[in-house]
């Protein structure tokens, strides 16, 4: 494994069409929205997909879904308690959650299981996902044709026949993020974690697809990777995040398509930065 000596920042871009991509469990499952009327995925939700992808792939991960256990453990506490004794010190317990699971050495973990408290600070940091223009949620009344539950005495349908779904018509979702070297030295996160990093962005919705999420109705389209030539970067990430600049072809048309936006990189200001050995890689989803 080689070290990350570079640091990392990346924007990506995802579409949503007829589909749920993050459900609020406050509001009747609602796809997530801000004041505006603005689509927003939590970075909890990405963060989630990409451990499915990484597990997908082969890696071992700690913070597993219920759908997806794969060592019968039904808890991070039961999980933690099969690989660690309470004679283990904090600094092995840090070590060896970092070396057995790429998901702790990427996003970080609080480990509060044997009465301990590690935190582990995790190198990749990610943004929650913005659309780039207010979404337009469709609610749709559906019933079922059977009854879920036993029928009242003199009905014939029982109460959960019944229910509402809910979606986004269509949406361009952009998130942002950063892999910082000097984390990544104390995680062991390596160089080849970060190739492995960028193949779950590109990927992002393989084998994701629910009732909420149809195959096809959600899409990886663009990934920009800027690699700086030094751990500390030529200048910040947001500077970095604010170089791919995005406009609508015709303000007079509602987007309904990817192609309506002009989504480019600011020419100027690249240059400047190459100059400084910032190199700059744009991927295509998969």
């Amino acid at each position: 494994m080689s070290n990350l000596e570079k640091k990392i920042d990346f924007v990506m871009f995802f579409t949503v069409q007829d589909a749920n991509p993050n459900g609020d469990p406050l509001n009747g499952n609602m796809p997530r929205t801000d004041y505006d009327g603005y689509g927003e995925v939590s970075d909890v939700c990405i963060k989630r997909k990409i451990r499915n992808r990484l597990q997908d792939m082969g890696h071992s991960i700690f913070v597993q879904s219920n759908d997806r256990i794969e060592d019968g453990k039904k808890s991070l506490e039961e999980r933690f308690n099969v690989e660690f004794k309470k004679d283990d010190s904090d600094d092995q317990v840090y070590l060896e959650s970092c070396e057995k699971w790429i998901d702790v050495r990427s996003f970080g973990q609080v480990m509060t299981f044997q009465k301990r408290s590690i935190g582990i600070r995790g190198p990749v940091s990610i943004s929650l996902a913005k659309s780039l223009s207010p979404v337009d949620v469709i609610s749709m009344q559906i019933t079922r044709s059977t009854n879920g539950m036993q029928v009242k005495e003199g009905g014939s349908r029982s109460s959960d026949t019944m229910g509402t779904k809910h979606f986004v018509e269509f949406g361009v979702y952009k998130v942002k993020g950063s892999i910082n070297p000097y984390f990544a030295e104390k995680t062991g996160f390596s160089k080849e974690d970060a190739e492995v990093m960028k193949e779950t962005f590109r990927s992002l919705f393989v084998n994701d697809a629910s009732s909420a999420r149809p195959e096809g109705s959600m899409e990886v389209k663009q990934v920009y990777w800027f690699t700086h030539p030094s751990k500390i970067g030529v200048t910040s990430s947001a500077k970095i995040h604010d170089l791919v600049e995005i406009e609508i072809k015709n303000d007079n048309i509602k987007p309904t398509k990817f192609e309506n936006y002009i989504i480019k990189l600011n020419e100027e200001k690249l240059s400047q930065l190459r100059e400084k050995g910032l190199l700059v890689e744009t991927i295509e989803g998969l």
